[in-house]
């Protein structure tokens, strides 16, 4: 392990098997980046972390650690976890430094400890650690439910926003490793 770190508050819940992961939803990419529908994402993320925590779920944040100088530099306002979706106390926070959430974290550990074995994932940004943590969480044994509109990104040089999470929706939906796949829906069709 490098600098990554997990924190979890007291009160936290354990022994379920679904988890809500919530990747990178920073300050720096909603705002700082201006990613693509971030009021609307925020507001769907807001109304699953509604439903896990009435229903007790374990909910985990990814947070990413940019470099000196990166839009998310560690410390920085722009590394912070967007208020509007505040971690709650006995949250787990989970550090990282690379697209993939696994690599060199302990969110396999996490997940191994509470005995989750499907993520419910949201987040940005949907080319890069949205789409690694997905297909990886599928590789290493978990089942995913993607939910569509609760992910987001902004323009590459060849797409828009929209489109690259059009693509990646249909393109995920279905990807399989094995017995296990990602399932993608919208917020308002996730059950807890």
């Amino acid at each position: 392990m490098n600098t990554q770190e997990a924190t979890l508050a007291p009160g936290g819940t354990g022994g379920a098997q679904v988890a809500l992961l919530v990747i990178d939803v920073q300050v720096g990419i909603i705002e700082g980046f201006h990613a693509y529908r971030g009021r609307e994402v925020l507001e769907q993320i807001n109304k699953l972390l509604t439903k896990a925590r009435a229903s007790n779920m374990p909910i985990i944040y990814i947070q990413h650690d940019g470099e000196k100088g990166h839009p998310l530099e560690v410390g920085t306002p722009g590394w912070e976890i967007h208020p509007d979706i505040k971690p709650r106390e006995g949250e787990l926070i989970i550090r990282k430094r690379a697209s993939d959430s696994f690599f060199e974290t302990t969110l396999q550990h996490e997940l191994e400890r509470r005995g989750i074995k499907h993520l419910i994932v949201t987040g940005c940004m949907t080319a890069y650690c949205v789409d690694t943590s997905s297909r990886r969480a599928v590789s290493m044994g978990y089942d995913v439910t993607l939910v569509s509109d609760a992910h987001t990104t902004v323009d590459n040089k060849l797409l828009t926003a929209a489109q690259i999470i059009a693509h990646h929706n249909a393109l995920l939906d279905g990807f399989d490793a094995g017995s296990h796949a990602i399932t993608v829906k919208p917020a308002d069709e996730v059950t807890f």
